[in-house]
């Protein structure tokens, strides 16, 4: 039997709850409730020294409860993406990345490399046009300039890296630490960055005849080269951003690589910062050992792909 406790607003019988003397006996009309069928009305009266209370109970049949039916919902079917049909997208567009970038690379790197032999040439034939005189001490500051420039950028990209890229610039060079999304990296900008200086003294250098501009065109000269060579081997052959062929089979290509790799993996607290002196930094630093494990697997990595 079901007890429900009746606080139903609708029903209002007439002196419910009457405050009398004890003498008297308080009467409850329950009129409404009549009209239901198979309920019993069990009447509780408690006097007291203070009022009556009267409780009022109904009991219901369960046979005659109501049923209420629930309709069943019915689950979509859970659509989980196929990992094959997944992989395959990744794949592609990975693939399509790489090809933008590898246009981008050699489209870039042909300019500029045809554009600097073609100063070089024009600019010593024109000097030599009026004289006919061969600028030995220019072109000698030239060459020399341009192998210190190159030599010089390492250091200061090992400097920049170190003190400016993870500090200061970090919020840009981050992007370079994270995986990439499209072709393309915040990281990216330093190599716009380091192309201004380069322009300028190699424009400086070309429509000016001296020792001095020599100089400049030199330096303009060796910071491109270097950051033709930085792009092959950072981007290309460390972070495999494009294909570099045969450049991948260089013994000591390959020990660069591995000591870049280890500056991502953060063993050595960032080192080595540099590039192509990575090897000598991770060995200072007792790395060694770390540097070998990295070239065997990158190794094995080159020869089962």
């Amino acid at each position: 039997m079901a007890v429900e406790l009746s606080t139903a607003t609708t029903l209002k019988p007439y002196n419910l709850l009457q405050t009398s003397s004890p003498k008297t006996t308080s009467t409850i009309f329950f009129t409404p409730l009549t009209t239901f069928r198979h309920k019993t009305l069990l009447k509780t009266q408690r006097n007291s020294r203070t009022s009556p209370f009267t409780v009022c109970v109904l009991m219901e049949d369960p046979k005659h409860t109501t049923q209420i039916n629930t309709e069943e919902k019915t689950e979509l079917p859970n659509n989980k993406p196929n990992p094959q049909f997944s992989l395959s997208q990744k794949l592609a567009r990975k693939k399509s990345q790489r090809s933008t970038y590898l246009v981008a690379a050699v489209m870039s790197s042909f300019g500029v490399t045809s554009m600097a032999i073609l100063a070089v040439y024009y600019r010593f034939s024109w000097q030599m046009e009026g004289s006919g005189e061969v600028p030995w001490s220019e072109m000698f500051g030239t060459f020399a300039l341009s192998v210190g420039a190159a030599v010089g950028m390492e250091f200061w990209a090992r400097w920049a890296h170190e003190v400016l890229w993870h500090a200061s610039l970090w919020h840009m060079h981050e992007s370079h630490h994270r995986p990439r999304e499209g072709p393309f990296e915040l990281n990216d900008v330093f190599a716009i960055i380091n192309a201004v200086p380069a322009i300028a003294l190699l424009s400086y250098g070309f429509f000016n005849k001296g020792l001095v501009p020599g100089l400049c065109f030199g330096a303009g000269l060796g910071i491109t080269v270097f950051g033709i060579a930085y792009m092959f081997v950072h981007d290309g052959l460390v972070h495999k951003r494009f294909p570099v062929g045969p450049i991948a089979n260089v013994p000591y290509f390959t020990r660069v690589a591995a000591a870049h790799q280890l500056h991502h993996s953060d063993k050595f607290k960032g080192v080595p910062y540099g590039l192509f002196l990575g090897p000598k930094e991770v060995e200072e630093v007792g790395g060694l050992e770390e540097l070998e494990k990295e070239i065997s697997r990158r190794t094995r990595s080159y020869t089962g792909s």
